[in-house]
C-alpha cells in the first residue's frame, strides 16, 4: 500500500473510536471516509448498533453493499456525529470540502451534527486555505451569470467537467471551482459568496471541526479545536 493510502487507512479507521453504541451518525465521502466504513461494517458485523445518514449517493451504495444501517435527514432531529474528509485544513481546523462534489449535503449533515470529526492524510494540512480550489455549488438556470458574478470576487474559475460534459451533483447542481490566491478571510469569502444570486452553498466549512484525525504513514494525529 502507498504511503499516502495508509495514511488516510489510520485515519479513516482510527474515527470509528469515536463510534459507541446506538448512535445516530453522519457518513461523509471520500476516500479517507473509505476506511472509516471499511472499519464501520466489521464492527457492525461483531455487534455495534447505529444507523447512518449518508452525505452523498456513493457513499449510500457503498454503505449499503457493507451493511451498513441507514436512514435520512429527515428521520432525525439530531445526530451524535458526523465523519468526513476534507481537501484542505487550515492551522485554524477550517476547511475546503467539496472535491467530490457533496459539499451541500455533507454542509447540512454537519450542521446536524452534535460533533465533527474530519480524517485525512496529512498532505492536507496548511497553514493558510486556497491552495485547493474551492468549491462551490450553483444552480444550472443562467449559471453563466452566476460564474460572471463569481469571478468579480478576484478568482480564477472552472466549471467542473465529468467526461467532458459538465459534472452534475446529487443535487442536479453544477459546481464552480475557484482558485483564489490565498483564503485569509473564510468567513468573509464565504458569505460574499452566499449573497450572489445563483451560489446555493460554498466549500468553506469554517469552525465545523471539532477533531481532525489527520494520518501518516506510520501513525495518526489528533488535533482539536
Amino acid at each position: 500500500m502507498k504511503p499516502e493510502e495508509l495514511s488516510k487507512k489510520l485515519a479513516g479507521e482510527k474515527a470509528v473510536d469515536y463510534i459507541e453504541q446506538d448512535m445516530l451518525i453522519g457518513l461523509g465521502t471520500g476516500s479517507t471516509v473509505f476506511w472509516t466504513m471499511q472499519k464501520l461494517a466489521e464492527r457492525v458485523k461483531e455487534g455495534l448498533r447505529i444507523q447512518a445518514v449518508p452525505t452523498s449517493t456513493a457513499t449510500e451504495e457503498l454503505a449499503r453493499k457493507l451493511g451498513i444501517p441507514l436512514l435520512t435527514l429527515e428521520d432525525v432531529k439530531e445526530l451524535d456525529l458526523v465523519i468526513d474528509g476534507a481537501d484542505e485544513i487550515s492551522a485554524e481546523l477550517d476547511l475546503i470540502k467539496g472535491g467530490g462534489g457533496a459539499l451541500l449535503r455533507e454542509k447540512l449533515v454537519a450542521l446536524a451534527s452534535k460533533k465533527r470529526i474530519i480524517v485525512a492524510d496529512s498532505g492536507k494540512l496548511t497553514e493558510e486555505l486556497g491552495g485547493f480550489p474551492l468549491p462551490i455549488e450553483i444552480v444550472r438556470f443562467g449559471w453563466e451569470q452566476t460564474f460572471s458574478r463569481v469571478l468579480q470576487l478576484g478568482c480564477q474559475i472552472t466549471l467542473r467537467e465529468a467526461e467532458n460534459t459538465p459534472f452534475i451533483t446529487d443535487n442536479g447542481n453544477y459546481i464552480l471551482d475557484c482558485k483564489f490566491d490565498g483564503i485569509t478571510d473564510p468567513v468573509g469569502v464565504h458569505q460574499q459568496l452566499k449573497l450572489l444570486p445563483g451560489v446555493i452553498e460554498t466549500g468553506l466549512f469554517v469552525q465545523l471541526a471539532d477533531v481532525v484525525v489527520v494520518g501518516f504513514p506510520d501513525r495518526f494525529e489528533l488535533l482539536e479545536r
